[in-house]
């Protein structure tokens, strides 16, 4: 809650008249101006019944102006946004509420937001005659089909005298922040991998044999929990025993994004690149959904800040602000300077980096011998290609890849990715479904799938 003040002050008495007349309205600017020119008249023509009437009407707007600067209340402002974290083009309402803290009542006030264009039309609120300790409320949706982070406010006051002769503006300090994430896609349960869960029945899970907790006994330890004491095995050895609880090995997946400017066409909510980071999004959620250890990853080697190790982990309590964060930096996610994709593949070299999804714009041949190192540092790897030239075609053209995509897709999958070409306007979810299906052809006829995907 922000707090502004309508009253005079020491800090404001120099330039005060000043303020006070630049807020004149339309109407109190020409009672000021007739009430000269009568007075003028006035005094070369000699009549003091008209100079008395200038006077007044030259007076008027002066007097509402000078009370109206004096006037001495205060009203507190407050902001909220529901949700603060809304996909792209879904709409969030936000809440106002203004306080009267002081011990007079309010005349008309004027309540407007500050928003950026791309959110739509400034909102405006007239509100009548607030009492002392009275408060109102009003509320106005905003919507963006972009993504990004879009300040909200500061909220700013118009004051106004019951005649309408004077307008005065008062800004509160703070703002607050609209966050416009990727729109996520739900996608289907299928087993792109060898694994059936994020807690892995495949090759990657070394512990855990006897269950979701394995019971080692160990010595007991200063500090420990007695309610961990194995009173069996204590008996049994003569000593405190307690049971040493060793959780599974988490299956990893790294999602890789390219931002490279040069790999991708066009712009707006339709376009290639769009549509990569939205499926980015659709895939980490979807991961840490099916309890993996989650990493994002872009062509530039980075991030997400706060990330660990070995990425987010997902089926626990943190998945949701995991989540969260993945989504904040996505919304604001901007294409690279880089030509290539090395600083990606130093990051993943250092080990096995389990599942490697990755979703990319146009490809040399260069950057596909890249992706081919990539997949000897992964368990599996799934590549989702844009040719994103196709992307800013006219309807009216022949559709379908060029021929270089075409050539890049087959060398990925002859490195061993599974990847499906990205048609312009496909669902993911479909796409998805198609990747498990190479998957499985791959796997039971032992040779690479042709063509050039769906």
């Amino acid at each position: 809650m922000t707090q502004a003040g309508t009253g005079h002050t020491a800090e404001e008495d120099k330039g005060g008249l000043r303020t006070a007349l630049a807020g004149l309205t339309t109407r109190g600017r020409s009672f000021l101006a007739a009430g000269v020119a009568a007075a003028i008249c006035a005094y070369v023509l000699g009549q003091s019944d008209l100079l008395r009437v200038g006077l007044l009407l030259a007076a008027l707007p002066l007097v509402c102006a000078t009370v109206l600067y004096r006037t001495r209340y205060r009203v507190a402002g407050s902001r909220r946004l529901s949700p603060g974290r809304v996909p792209a083009g879904s709409e969030a309402r936000v809440h106002l509420r203004m306080d009267n803290i002081s011990r007079l009542p309010t005349g008309l006030l004027m309540l407007q937001d500050r928003v950026p264009y791309v959110l739509g039309p400034r909102p405006r609120f007239v509100l009548d005659r607030v009492e002392a300790g009275g408060r109102r409320e009003v509320s106005y949706r905003v919507r963006s089909d972009l993504r990004g982070r879009y300040p909200l406010g500061p909220l700013q006051l118009r004051l106004t005298d019951p005649f309408g002769m004077c307008e005065l503006t008062r800004s509160f300090s703070t703002y607050d922040t609209l966050t416009v994430i990727p729109r996520v896609e739900a996608l289907p349960p299928v087993r792109l991998t060898g694994e059936a869960k994020g807690y892995g029945d495949g090759r990657q899970r070394s512990l855990a044999l006897a269950g979701e907790d394995d019971i080692i006994p160990r010595g007991y330890r200063y500090g420990d929990d007695l309610r961990r004491v194995h009173w069996r095995l204590t008996a049994r050895y003569g000593e405190l025993m307690v049971r040493r609880e060793e959780q599974p090995q988490r299956s990893r997946c790294t999602v890789l994004l390219d931002t490279r400017g040069i790999a991708f066409q066009g712009a707006g909510p339709d376009a290639a690149f769009e549509w990569a980071v939205s499926g980015t999004a659709s895939t980490l959620v979807h991961m840490l959904e099916r309890g993996f250890s989650v990493r994002l990853l872009t062509d530039t080697g980075s991030s997400v800040p706060g990330e660990g190790a070995d990425g987010f982990a997902g089926a626990s309590q943190e998945s949701a602000d995991a989540a969260g964060m993945m989504m904040d930096t996505l919304a604001v996610i901007d294409h690279s300077d880089g030509t290539g994709l090395s600083r990606a593949y130093d990051v993943l070299r250092g080990g096995n980096e389990g599942l490697l999804i990755a979703f990319l714009g146009d490809l040399d041949e260069e950057q596909a011998t890249v992706l081919g190192k990539m997949r000897q540092r992964s368990g599996g790897a799934v590549a989702f290609l844009l040719d994103s030239e196709s992307w800013v075609r006219e309807p009216s053209e022949v559709p379908g890849p060029l021929d270089r995509s075409v050539d890049r897709l087959r060398m990925l999958r002859e490195a061993g990715w599974t990847a499906v070409m990205v048609p312009r306007g496909a669902s993911l979810a479909d796409l998805w479904r198609e990747a498990d299906r190479q998957r499985t052809h791959v796997a039971s006829t032992g040779t690479t799938a042709g063509g050039s995907g769906t």
